[in-house]
């Protein structure tokens, strides 16, 4: 199908892309496009202005804070399968972006973009769930922090306000732990019917934490 007639703009920063947002109600962000594209085809969603924030570099990239790493949300899936720092320190965040699509959809699909649109086939929601990833949401009001069991709120629903974007993701570091992401599909290259991710915390060879998410394609528990 043909997507809804839409106006279209670029944010030169974090600041102008929510002050595009707070205009209109019905505008939407743009990052990667592959979450928001499919369903502006199918008109599912019909924004009346799409803001591009492709070329915000500082919603890129990945740091560590701590014990956590923050992950820019404009970050690819591409740039999480092979950034040194994820695969050390989270290496499950990676293993999940491998799975992603084809070498395509990897290289434009971002994390936040995933994120953002609570869709439960997608393959990062799950693992963010599993390692009780933190949201960074950010909106005229200021910058606030989600837990990720109360960002997913159902299908292709999440804790956004309309005016909010999305600027970063914060991922506790595994160092020690066990963690695994598989999910099933019908064919390759397809998304996910269902994901599971496990993130297992043991010490003298008993277990001191477990953490296991499911995602469906009509659920994001």
């Amino acid at each position: 199908m043909i997507p809804a007639q839409f106006d279209y703009a670029v944010a030169g920063s974090v600041d102008e892309a929510i002050a595009m947002l707070a205009e209109n109600e019905d505008n939407k962000l743009l990052a990667g496009g592959h979450s928001l594209l499919p369903l502006m085809k199918t008109r599912l969603a019909r924004p009346a202005k799409l803001i591009d924030i492709g070329r915000i570099d500082a919603l890129r990239g990945v740091s560590r804070d701590g014990d956590h790493l923050v992950i820019g949300a404009m970050t690819t899936q591409a740039d999480l399968a092979t950034d040194a720092l994820v695969r050390e320190h989270c290496a499950i965040v990676a293993i999940a972006a491998e799975q992603v699509g084809d070498p395509q959809v990897r290289h434009m699909g971002t994390l936040g973009g995933s994120l953002a649109h609570a869709d439960p086939a997608s393959d990062q929601p799950t693992v963010m769930l599993a390692l009780d990833a933190e949201m960074v949401a950010r909106g005229p009001g200021g910058e606030r922090r989600i837990p990720a069991a109360e960002f997913f709120q159902g299908f292709f629903a999440s804790a956004l306000a309309p005016d909010e974007l999305l600027t970063a993701i914060r991922v506790p570091v595994t160092d020690g732990a066990g963690a695994a992401y598989l999910k099933f599909t019908q064919r390759a290259l397809d998304w996910a019917i269902v994901g599971v991710a496990a993130v297992v915390r043991s010490s003298g060879g008993t277990v001191q934490d477990a953490r296991i998410a499911l995602t469906n394609m009509g659920t994001v528990p």
